[in-house]
């Protein structure tokens, strides 16, 4: 399993692999096993799937990777998926890259810097085993992202009751 660093969060990293259907199950069988070695020495992790099974629309690898630097980490799973896929004639394109949240303050800074946003994070545990996070913020940068937007989504990341405060 990818291990997490510190400060760092994992990433899912989707790249389609075949858009056009023009890959045969065993080049596709192929590809996926050396994406999986290049994935490994690059310190990623390929989530299987069997791409043979599914329509060319649905043809897409998912790579687990660490870094905060989206681009970065797009930009690293189209060249290994160019590096196996294209080769055997695919054409890789850009997928959707999402954050898995282990409800961690690291996780709260990766959501408010998706905003744009930087902030303090304070976390609070109550008698109930519940954790309460309070979040501080500008007051300018809620002129400029709707407070529910942000508070929605620091929910959703940490799961556990979010408080705004704003300085």
């Amino acid at each position: 399993m990818l291990a997490t660093l510190v400060g760092m969060r994992t990433a899912v990293v989707r790249v389609r692999v075949d858009p056009e259907g023009e890959l045969t199950a065993a080049q596709l069988n192929t590809a996926m096993a050396a994406l999986a070695d290049l994935a490994d020495a690059a310190g990623a992790e390929l989530i299987e799937n069997n791409l043979a099974a599914l329509p060319p629309s649905r043809r897409e690898v998912e790579l687990l990777m660490t870094g905060t630097d989206a681009a970065e980490l797009q930009e690293t799973a189209l060249a290994l998926c160019v590096k196996t896929f294209g080769e055997l004639g695919g054409h890789p394109v850009p997928g959707v890259l999402t954050y898995v949240s282990h409800g961690t303050d690291d996780d709260a800074h990766g959501v408010l810097a998706g905003f744009g946003l930087a902030g303090e994070i304070e976390r609070t545990p109550t008698d109930e085993g519940w954790d309460i996070v309070e979040v501080t913020l500008r007051k300018t940068d809620l002129e400029r992202v709707p407070e529910s937007r942000i508070h929605t989504a620091l929910e959703a990341s940490l799961n556990c009751e979010v408080r705004i405060r704003t300085v």
